[in-house]
This record gives C-alpha cells, structure tokens and sequence, in this order.
C-alpha cells in the first residue's frame, strides 16, 4: 500500500499531558503502528475560549506548551474556532488573536478549524500564514452545497456531515484535486437520524460566548450512556480500518478526523489502537502508557 492515511486527532490542549507521554512513544517505536498512516494534525481550543465551538473538553494546558511539543514533533496543531455565532464584535478578543498570533509563527505549518464566514475573512486577512479548515459544524447534509464547499478556495480542508460519509458514487466523481480536501469524520456516535446537531453545536457556541443557556439535552437512545466506541461502530456512517485501507484510500481519500474532545484520554487511547496500532502490539502500548502515567481506574 503507498497510499497514506493522515489522521487528525483530537485533544491538542485537553490531552496535552497524554501526548507527552504518546508521541515519543510513537516516534520511538514507530514500527508497532502501521506504517500507511501517520499523525498529520492535533486539534482543539482551550477551555471557554469565545471563539470556541463544537464539542469542547477541558483545555488548560499552556499554549506555548502545547506548540512545543508539536514543533518537537512536526505535527500540525490546529486550533477549534468553530463558533457558528460571531459577530464583529467578537473579532477582537484578546486571547484568542494571542492564540492565532502565537500559533501563526511555528515550525509546521498551523490550521484553524472555522464555522463563520466572519470570522475566516477575519484570519485570511489578520493571520494569513494559518490554513483554514471548513469544519462539520456547518452540517452540511446536502452533498450539493458540500460540494460548493469543496469549491471554496480558502479552505484547505473541508469536513463534511458524517452522513455524507458512505455517498461512494458522488465522492469517487470529484476530481483529485477536490479528494484531497476531503477530511472525513470517522467515528460520530450521533444517531444517524438526528435532526437537531447544528442547534446542539450552537449551544455549545452560545456558551463560549458567555451566554446563559440551558444545556442541549440529547434525547437519542444512542447518547443516554454517554459515548460508546462499540455503538459508534455499529454507526451507518461510521469509517473503520477496513474502510479506510480498501474502500477510501484507494478512492484517492487520504485525510481521516477522530473526534473525541469531550471524552477521555483512555477513550482517545482506544481511537488510537483501533485505528493506528499493530493488533500485536497493542499490549505492549497499553501497558507503556498506562506504566509511564502510572495510571489508576478507580
């Protein structure tokens, strides 16, 4: 296979602490994780940052932290601005143009993952030097405006709404120019039939910006025991391994984003066995992580 999967994981300040102990674990023993994928981006926002949007976790590592390790590294840290609510007002906030100032000046090139229209104008014309990720906060059902999406130029990637995931036929008919924009979002355990996703992501919205809201409550069977790996999977939209390296990478689709912000680090550590580690070798990652953070169930 000389195709190659690039991941895009999440949790660059929620999980910080676990990918110090991760990525060296990766780069050091890199022949215990296939050697068809890699590691193209981390993603995230720091806690109740008002340009934040999606589903959040919480964020408190330090910034200049954060982006030393991804420079250490080489991994493209991108940052979770996919507020869908900003207005001009918002622009300038103070710690989040730090943050995009900050993250503009680094080895690797850095993203920034974007709801409003506002506020992408904003970054190509303030911050130019960071690429632009069209996020699935938009929910984008129809394949038609996805499309349209794809056509925008100041994206570099675009994610479209889990649902889309399994249209083969309209996705094997775009050119190659427009498969390699294409960031498919993996492991969604969002009913499939939900008809209220973009008002739970504008709830979140609505809180970064200091709003008083009541919480989103999901009324899904599927959500009542919070997230479940194995319900993910049974998900019709859902992208495994196996649809990875026979059906996507082959289709010239190369760009794969984990979701998982809001979970834990021992959930995010499942997205990565599943998803990047050698069956036999798998036990032998569980027990370096778990050693190394001298980790405690209970």
């Amino acid at each position: 296979m000389t195709a190659i999967a690039h991941y895009h994981l999440p949790g660059l300040f929620e999980f910080y602490e676990f990918y110090k102990i991760f990525l060296p674990l990766y780069k050091n023993h890199r022949d215990w994780f296939y050697d068809w994928c890699d590691i193209a981006s981390i993603y995230g926002a720091p806690e109740d940052c008002l340009w934040g949007g999606g589903r959040t976790g919480e964020g408190r590592a330090n910034a200049k932290d954060v982006l030393a390790l991804m420079n250490k590294y080489e991994i493209s840290a991108r940052l979770t601005f996919s507020n869908s609510l900003l207005t001009a007002e918002h622009l300038s906030d103070k710690e989040c143009n730090r943050l995009c100032a900050l993250f503009e000046n680094t080895k690797i090139k850095s993203g920034v993952i974007v709801h409003s229209d506002l506020l992408a104008e904003y970054l190509q014309k303030n911050y130019s030097r960071l690429y632009l990720i069209s996020s699935t906060t938009k929910v984008l059902t129809d394949f038609n405006d996805f499309e349209a999406e794809l056509g925008r130029p100041e994206f570099l990637y675009v994610v479209p709404d889990f649902r889309l995931n399994k249209s083969f036929e309209k996705f094997s008919a775009l050119p190659q120019i427009q498969k390699e924009k294409v960031e498919f979002l993996c492991n969604e355990c969002c009913d499939f039939n939900c008809k209220v996703r973009k008002a739970c992501y504008e709830n979140v919205s609505r809180k970064n910006l200091g709003l008083d809201v009541v919480d989103h409550k999901c009324t899904s069977s599927l959500s009542q025991g919070g997230y479940r790996f194995s319900l993910a999977m049974k998900n019709p939209a859902f992208i495994g391994l196996q649809d990875i390296q026979e059906v996507y990478l082959p289709k010239g689709f190369s760009n794969f984003k984990i979701e998982g912000r809001g979970l834990g680090s021992a959930m995010l550590l499942e997205f990565i066995l599943y998803y990047m580690t050698k069956p036999e070798h798998q036990l032998e990652v569980r027990e370096a992580l778990y050693l190394d953070a001298m980790l405690d169930l209970f």
